[in-house]
């Protein structure tokens, strides 16, 4: 069994859309394109500067879902930052889910 690692505590509301992005290893870009929304839109929910929770549910839905997270959940509040993770054969701290080094930066494509 992992371990949790809080991360990125410094963010507030925005937290949770940063995390899971990088996560998942994407780019502002491609959550935008995946949510149907600009650049600009997401990269205001990201940075704080646009309250998520105060834009129009069909936004707010699609960029939920395009961070791979279910509204209901999101909106009741159930996602946490952080996501479990474990120690790989190299001994560097890794994400369950994608493998990936915790320390790893993501990078523009």
């Amino acid at each position: 069994m992992g371990n949790f690692r809080i991360v990125h505590m410094s963010r507030k509301n925005d937290s949770i859309l940063f995390e899971k992005r990088i996560i998942l290893r994407m780019t502002q870009k491609e959550i935008a394109d995946k949510a149907h929304i600009t650049v600009a839109q997401y990269s205001k929910f990201e940075s704080g500067e646009r309250n998520i929770m105060t834009a129009s549910f069909q936004i707010a839905c699609r960029v939920i879902e395009a961070l791979e997270m279910d509204p209901t959940r999101f909106f009741h509040n159930e996602y946490v930052i952080g996501e479990e993770v474990y120690h790989n054969e190299q001994g560097r701290l890794s994400y369950v889910k994608t493998g990936r080094p915790v320390d790893e930066d993501v990078t523009e494509k």
